[in-house]
């Protein structure tokens, strides 16, 4: 057989994971500040004696290396996006970067939490000039680190004329809610530090990082059941399906018996589409049919003929069955 003619059937598997994502850079910008900061706190608190200056170094690090954790994320899915171990490419490296980030937010939670309480039981002295000057420093790095990443958090557009909807980028998104949770804590801390200062409310400093710890664990579960729902393989359930069943049992002559579609990475889906026809189709009929409304990255479609023989016999027989790219 021609290679020309194997090479239609034969195709990649990368999904454009090779090409270097906007939050990669993003990440790489933001974890400069962050270690820098730290850096420079740890240093400050060594030589001027300051626990308050040494532990918000440390808790910069330890922000800075959740972020480390998103950025390996990106250039291992970049570096092995043709990796034949993979077998739908690493989509969900990335995802997976996500979903560790995810984790890191909560048990930053759960230390906030438990800081918060530790504080409102046993209330310790408070050097407010200071605490307010580290607080104003460290709001103003984290309000720039979520400026870096703020712009495409949400969502960025795929590339390529095949995909018809938007890719979110989870790993980006728990590189976000790292710094944006650093920006809350700084905040939260400067309004709870005046209220102290001025008006004797010492309770305001706890009660502040248990709103701050609440506001944080949201965000993780909120990335942790995205994400989950992506690595664990879970059936779409945004009506996808039955829009493209509907659209190939239009006619009244196929029937849609199994369906699966789930997604292989941020933005990428994969569907497995089983039909029985009394009117059977070549599987690119139908692939050209749902690649018109839905850009699926890796979809396999398989034939069944249904054909009546007499009154009470029916005949079922394989007809084909295709694996193709739309």
């Amino acid at each position: 057989m021609k290679e020309e003619i194997l090479a239609r059937w034969a195709h990649s598997h990368g999904f454009g994971q090779e090409r270097k994502r906007p939050g990669e850079l993003r990440t790489f910008i933001v974890i400069a500040l962050t270690t820098g900061m730290m850096a420079v706190e740890i240093t400050a608190g060594i030589a001027y004696g300051s626990i308050a200056l040494l532990a918000d170094g440390l808790h910069m690090g330890s922000h800075a290396v959740a972020l480390s954790v998103n950025a390996f994320a990106y250039v291992y899915a970049r570096r092995h996006a043709f990796s034949d171990r993979f077998s739908f490419g690493t989509g969900k490296v990335n995802t997976l970067g996500g979903y560790t980030g995810a984790i890191l937010l909560a048990l930053f939670a759960l230390l906030m939490a438990w800081e918060s309480c530790q504080r409102l039981l046993n209330p310790i002295n408070i050097a407010f000039n200071q605490a307010i000057a580290i607080a104003t420093v460290g709001l103003v790095v984290n309000g720039a680190s979520v400026f870096i990443l703020g712009d495409q958090h949400e969502h960025e557009h795929a590339h390529g004329p095949d995909h018809h909807h938007h890719e979110h980028d989870h790993n980006l998104k728990a590189a976000y809610l790292h710094v944006l949770a650093d920006a809350l804590t700084s905040l939260l801390a400067i309004a709870a530090l005046l209220a102290g200062k001025y008006f004797g409310a010492l309770w305001m400093d706890p009660v502040m990082g248990l709103v701050g710890a609440l506001l944080v664990a949201r965000w993780s579960y909120a990335l942790l059941k995205s994400t989950s729902a992506i690595l664990l393989d879970m059936q779409e359930s945004d009506g996808t399906i039955e829009t493209i069943s509907n659209l190939i049992e239009a006619s009244g002559e196929h029937r849609v018996v199994d369906f699966h579609l789930w997604s292989i990475g941020s933005g990428l889906q994969a569907a497995l589409v089983t039909i029985v026809s009394s009117a059977p189709q070549p599987p690119d009929y139908y692939r050209q049919l749902i690649g018109k409304h839905h850009g699926i990255a890796h979809l396999t479609i398989e034939v069944h003929a249904y054909a009546e023989q007499t009154a009470g016999s029916e005949q079922l027989a394989s007809d084909g069955a295709s694996t193709v790219d739309c």
